[in-house]
């Protein structure tokens, strides 16, 4: 199924409501994005799969300081304005 809707002037799209009745989505439910290549991708958010990435997060193998957490914010911070 494709179709074509335009942008609006503050950048929102309207789901055809074909779409939105074939997979389900009504007010308030929970929609992510993801950019891929040249194309982005809309899927109702799954909190489960949310869940299970948040918490396999690898353990750290030493504990972090509190400087060592200032000098991983700064770098970030300086990458991001050069």
């Amino acid at each position: 199924m494709m179709m074509r809707r335009e942008i609006g002037e503050k950048g929102q799209i309207v789901i055809p409501k074909d779409i939105r009745d074939h997979l389900g989505l009504d007010v308030g439910i929970g929609i992510v994005f993801e950019v891929k290549n040249n194309a982005v991708i809309m899927k109702k958010e799954n909190n489960e799969e949310f869940l299970k990435d948040f918490l396999n997060v690898p353990k750290l193998k030493k504990k972090l300081t509190i400087n060592d957490l200032k000098r991983t914010y700064e770098a970030q911070y300086e990458e991001r304005i050069h």
